[in-house]
């Protein structure tokens, strides 16, 4: 299909969008969730294993950022940061333009900080914040809003090779692959970026490893384990004590090539395998096998509104690029995997979960497919754009869904745009033309 381009600002972004419902406890969401869901719906020497490097501070390795002036807005600023090919930029939302456009060699990627207000760079020396200028404090039964001038700051958590950062808990959990260090921190102390980088605790694996880690709310920490060959499966150790040390609760070495993280309503947290998933919730890990032999599960979408993980299905170990078709739903309740065919393939940047849960699949036809998690049915699809085909090497460009409460933004690198999608009303809103192509993004609330 030909999708009309239409201007961003002359839909979305003239209707009044509150900080509540860019929020996943939102109390309407009940109430958009009836409206949506109709019926048919890299490597180095480290310290042993279990050791920590204690509390340390990553502010030495960055100089303190100058405050942009601040100006208190009507509402809320939703800002997307997204990466090209020699350069960062960040999208305002709520004006439809481009607010930083910032050169940066190399191949870079972004992971939200988790305070609502910085983003995380991937760079050559560690995980760089972008400042993405916008931002919102409650007040009793509101919320202020504001916005200052975005930056991308020289303040960096410094890693070798920066891998997967994740938010959960109120912490934020940096995974370095060149040396199996996690680094650990409160996202909310960004707020004090001026005076240095947040403190940070350290947590170092036995090898380096394509890894992950989640800090649990309990203070407990998940991390994968495996080395420079393979990877295997995953610990979970306790709080640290006073002198930082950490006990292991639980471990499962059961869960070949493990990759990825998503977690789900209860604490339950997930994460995939070459055959299946690992479930962790109340001190025990599930394995819950995949009908095939050779299934990998790599990439997950979680919701807090759902027991079931959203997992993509790849089941030729030997295909240089597969492409494909079926998802995965797994009920982590009831140890059950479901799997929908679509009829069109998808890639690992296709997955997204809606305010109410729902599971979202953005396809090579151009439609983002709506499915519910409970019974697999596709509830719509949503035109978007013209059909497209993954590029072979994972780092090229390639459309991409990021998920902010009731709205989805999608990228088209093929004609440089950002659409953005009602999910309540299943239509696309706008869509504008980027000065680059898109790569990576993600957002904030504002």
């Amino acid at each position: 299909m030909n999708t009309p381009k239409r201007t961003l600002t002359n839909v979305l972004l003239r209707r009044e969008i509150s900080s509540a419902e860019l929020r996943q406890d939102t109390p309407k969401r009940a109430a958009l969730a009836a409206a949506l869901l109709v019926p048919g719906l890299a490597l180095t020497a480290c310290t042993p294993a279990g050791a920590s490097a204690g509390d340390t501070s990553a502010a030495a390795a960055s100089a303190p950022e100058a405050a942009a002036p601040t100006q208190e807005a009507s509402r809320a600023h939703p800002r997307l940061a997204m990466t090209y090919d020699g350069g960062v930029m960040v999208f305002d939302a709520a004006a439809g333009e481009v607010v930083l456009d910032e050169p940066l060699a190399g191949f870079n990627r972004v992971n939200p900080a988790g305070d609502g207000r910085h983003v995380l760079v991937s760079t050559a020396t560690g995980f760089r914040v972008l400042d993405t200028g916008a931002w919102s404090e409650p007040h009793g039964d509101h919320s202020h809003h504001y916005t200052s001038a975005p930056s991308l700051t020289e303040a960096v958590f410094p890693a070798t090779t920066p891998g997967h950062a994740v938010v959960h808990g109120g912490t934020t959990a940096l995974f370095d692959d060149g040396t199996g260090t996690v680094q650990l921190f409160d996202p909310r102390e960004l707020s004090g970026l001026a005076e240095g980088l947040p403190q940070t605790t350290s947590y170092v694996s036995e090898h380096a490893h394509h890894g992950v880690a989640l800090q649990l709310q309990d203070g407990s920490l998940l991390v994968t384990e495996g080395d420079s060959e393979s990877r295997n499966g995953i610990k979970v150790l306790s709080a640290p004590a006073a002198d930082g040390s950490r006990t292991e609760i639980a471990h499962s070495d059961d869960c070949p090539g493990v990759h990825g993280e998503a977690a789900l309503a209860g604490e339950t947290i997930v994460v995939g395998c070459e055959d299946g998933l690992l479930a962790y919730r109340d001190a025990r890990i599930t394995k819950i096998d995949a009908p095939d032999e050779y299934a990998r599960i790599g990439n997950q979408a979680g919701s807090v509104e759902s027991a079931v993980v959203l997992g993509d299905y790849k089941t030729d170990p030997d295909a240089e690029l597969e492409r494909p078709t079926r998802i995965s739903l797994t009920d982590t309740a009831t140890g059950t995997m479901k799997l929908v065919e679509l009829g069109a393939s998808y890639t690992f940047r296709s997955l997204g979960r809606g305010p109410s849960g729902e599971a979202l699949v953005l396809a090579t036809d151009g439609t983002l497919r709506v499915i519910d998690p409970k019974t697999a049915k596709q509830a719509a699809s949503i035109e978007v754009m013209d059909a497209w085909e993954e590029p072979l090497e994972w780092q090229q460009p390639r459309p991409a869904l990021y998920v902010q409460g009731t709205t989805a933004y999608v990228t088209e690198p093929a004609t440089n745009q950002l659409h953005t999608i009602d999910l309540v009303g299943g239509r696309v809103l706008g869509s504008t033309e980027l000065p680059h192509t898109p790569n990576e993004f993600t957002g904030i609330p504002g």
